[in-house]
C-alpha cells in the first residue's frame, strides 16, 4: 500500500470512529424510556347494564311529580341508572327496532349525545352501550347557565338531518324539534320517577356546542337537558 491509500484509508477511519461516538453520546444522553409507561389506546364502548323495565312509579304519579330544578349534587350518576334514563329516553322497547319515543316516518334521526366529564358519548341504542366521542369535558359548551360545567350529566339531542331524505328543509326543522321534544319528556318522567333533577335547556350557542362536539354540517343541535341528583 502506497503512503497516499494508507493516508485515505486512515482517514476514513478517523471519519467512522468520530460518527461512532458521536452516535454513542446521544444515546447515552437521550432521556430513558419509561418501561411502565402507559401505551395510548383507542377509548372503547362502554357496555352499559341491561335497562331494569320494571319498577319506579306509576305513570299518573311521575306525571304528578314532574318538574324543572336547575340546582344539580356533582354525585355521578351510576351505570345502571344511566342505562335506565337513556333506554327511557330513546330506547328500543319492540323486536322490530322501534323506540319509547316516537319519530316522523320512523326516520330515528335524533341522536341522544351524552356530556360526562370524563367525555363526550353518543347513545348506541341497539348495543346498548356508550360510544366514545371525545375524550374530553366538553360539558360547559352544552349551554350557558352556570351549572352546566359541573352537573354530572348533559344530554345533547342532535338530528341528523342525512336521516331524513326526502323531507323539505321546513319539514326536517319541524320533525327535528317535535321529535326531540318526545324524547325530553321521556326523560323529564324518568326523572319525576328515580327521584332526580332535570332541566331541559334552549339556552345553549348551538354553534359553539356543535363546534366543540365536532359535528358535521348536517348534524344540528336541537336541544340539552342536564340530569343529575338534586342538590341537599
Amino acid at each position: 500500500m502506497n503512503r497516499k491509500m494508507f493516508s485515505v484509508v486512515v482517514l476514513l477511519v478517523t471519519v467512522l470512529l468520530s460518527w461512532t461516538i458521536q452516535s454513542l453520546a446521544q444515546d447515552v444522553n437521550a432521556p430513558a424510556k419509561d418501561a411502565n409507561a402507559a401505551v395510548v389506546t383507542e377509548p372503547k364502548p362502554i357496555e352499559l347494564p341491561k335497562p331494569q323495565m320494571e319498577g319506579g312509579k306509576p305513570l299518573m304519579q311521575a306525571l304528578k311529580d314532574r318538574k324543572t330544578l336547575r340546582e344539580f349534587s356533582s354525585e355521578k350518576l351510576p351505570m345502571q341508572v344511566l342505562s335506565n334514563m337513556l333506554w327511557a329516553a330513546d330506547g328500543i322497547n319492540r323486536p322490530d327496532g322501534k323506540r319509547t319515543a316516537p319519530t316522523a316516518m320512523n326516520k330515528q334521526e335524533i341522536d341522544v349525545y351524552i356530556a360526562l366529564e370524563q367525555g363526550l358519548y353518543l347513545y348506541d341504542a341497539k348495543a346498548n352501550t356508550l360510544v366514545p366521542v371525545l375524550m374530553e369535558d366538553v360539558r360547559a359548551a352544552t349551554g350557558k347557565q352556570p351549572f352546566v360545567k359541573d352537573a354530572p350529566v348533559n344530554l345533547v339531542f342532535v338530528a341528523d338531518y342525512a336521516k331524513m331524505a326526502g323531507m323539505p328543509d321546513e319539514a326536517k326543522d319541524f320533525y327535528a324539534a317535535t321529535d326531540t321534544g318526545f324524547i325530553s319528556q321521556n326523560v323529564y318522567l324518568f326523572c319525576a320517577s328515580e327521584g332526580l333533577a332535570t332541566v331541559v335547556r334552549g339556552y345553549v350557542d348551538k354553534d359553539i356546542c356543535a363546534k366543540a362536539m365536532k359535528l358535521r354540517a348536517d348534524q344540528k343541535v336541537i336541544l340539552a337537558q342536564t340530569v343529575g341528583y338534586p342538590k341537599k
